[in-house]
């Protein structure tokens, strides 16, 4: 039978696998972070294309994972003339499913000293956006899924957020501190817009006058004005909107289902006309893919009307590691070892280093001149002149919780 002309075999003399990736046996020999490694050849391995509006390739095994399953092809799917549209080797499209919860806590809280809030609030667990940088992918290993296609696919919704929220909110023994909400999954990701849960989760905390924080790559935050406006004329809320590059196209690979930078930009816009202070994130700076923008995002933003900017380097923590550079390989394949090497330029040799401090902005020649030209660029156009302060004495407590009996409230 003659051997299958499918480009997804690779050639057994300049392929193999080093730590679970599949590299070129020239770069295994090359690089010195691998030479310590032996390369494994895996000449059935299936090398799975991009899917479309997904930011992952596939789908990694989680830490926590006792089993590893690997596709592969042996050709026997295929038709004689190579044609796979007949043969069902097509790949199925990736639909999204979303399993609602009764979340135990709504309230997450963190002693970081490089974080500048100590609570948090995600009403989602997952998030469609699919930025293959994001950060938050290797939570759902703790689901038992995996932080790749799983992460951007398999969502889970608090439904009981709002309630939750209330319920803390409501305890004698709370004391009021900026909540930010949506800082690990996106609030306003496209399943908000049916579910709503972040909306009711503004409505407590704009009842109770408590000051929350807002993250997000969506314009869906525009329908919430009505309850920030009022909000941010007290000093009790401010959004910030993360813009990793102006460019639609990588914008598309690096975030596929979040809004255009141009929408965003009009986000921006609409939030500091009408009165919601507004800094944006850039976020984050990925050597030789994006760092070459940060001037004119910068730019951008203070002529949208944002009063501040701050930035942060790449950061790949345990899976999203191997997450990134699968996506890396597929989408800039000779641009791939290059744009590892500065990673580990600047952590100190490795691909990511977890230490406070450094892990937000790296260490060494190339931190200090991404942290300079940021600084530049936000002196140039008047950005992060002022430090505005959140009003904690405004909040009032639930009206439930107050009305409760002195029984109930031994529950608290």
């Amino acid at each position: 039978m003659p051997a299958r002309p499918d480009q997804r075999h690779r050639d057994l003399t300049t392929s193999a696998t080093v730590d679970g990736l599949v590299v070129d046996r020239d770069d295994a020999q090359s690089s010195p972070d691998t030479q310590e490694h032996e390369a494994v050849v895996h000449p059935l391995r299936f090398e799975p294309a991009p899917l479309k509006g997904r930011g992952a390739v596939a789908n990694v095994r989680g830490r926590y994972e006792v089993d590893l399953r690997e596709r592969f092809d042996d050709g026997w799917n295929a038709s004689p003339d190579g044609d796979d549209s007949e043969s069902g080797d097509v790949e199925p499209v990736l639909k999204t499913t979303v399993t609602e919860e009764r979340a135990k806590t709504i309230l997450s809280r963190n002693d970081s000293p490089d974080i500048p809030f100590r609570q948090s609030l995600n009403p989602y667990r997952g998030c469609e956006h699919g930025c293959i940088y994001c950060f938050a992918r290797p939570t759902h290993s703790y689901l038992g899924l995996s932080p790749g296609l799983d992460f951007e696919s398999r969502l889970f919704a608090k439904v009981n957020a709002a309630e939750l929220l209330r319920s803390e909110l409501g305890k004698p023994s709370y004391v009021p501190d900026t909540i930010a909400v949506g800082v690990n999954t996106d609030a306003y990701q496209p399943i908000e817009r049916d579910l709503g849960i972040t909306r009711a989760v503004l409505q407590v905390l704009h009842d109770t006058r408590h000051p929350f924080g807002l993250i997000t790559k969506s314009s869906l935050i525009e329908r919430d004005l009505d309850l920030l406006v009022p909000l941010a004329a007290q000093g009790l809320t401010r959004a910030s909107i993360t813009i990793t590059t102006l460019d639609h196209a990588l914008s598309r690979k690096l975030e596929p289902r979040a809004a255009s930078p141009a929408r965003r930009l009009r986000t921006v816009r609409a939030l500091a006309d009408a009165g919601v202070p507004v800094s944006v994130n850039v976020s984050p700076v990925i050597p030789f893919i994006t760092d070459g923008e940060m001037e004119r995002i910068v730019e951008a933003a203070a002529e949208a009307g944002a009063h501040s900017a701050h930035f942060i380097v790449l950061r790949l923590p345990w899976e999203l590691n191997a997450v990134f550079q699968q996506w890396l390989r597929t989408h800039f394949p000779l641009r791939a070892e290059r744009v590892m090497n500065r990673i580990r330029d600047l952590r100190g040799g490795k691909d990511y280093d977890a230490r406070f401090g450094t892990r937000m902005t790296g260490e060494g020649l190339w931190a200090e001149l991404f942290s300079k030209r940021f600084a530049a660029a936000c002196a140039r156009h008047g950005l992060n002149r002022q430090r505005r302060q959140f009003d904690l004495s405004r909040f009032v407590k639930p009206v439930s919780a107050v009305s409760k009996s002195p029984q109930q409230r031994l529950f608290d």
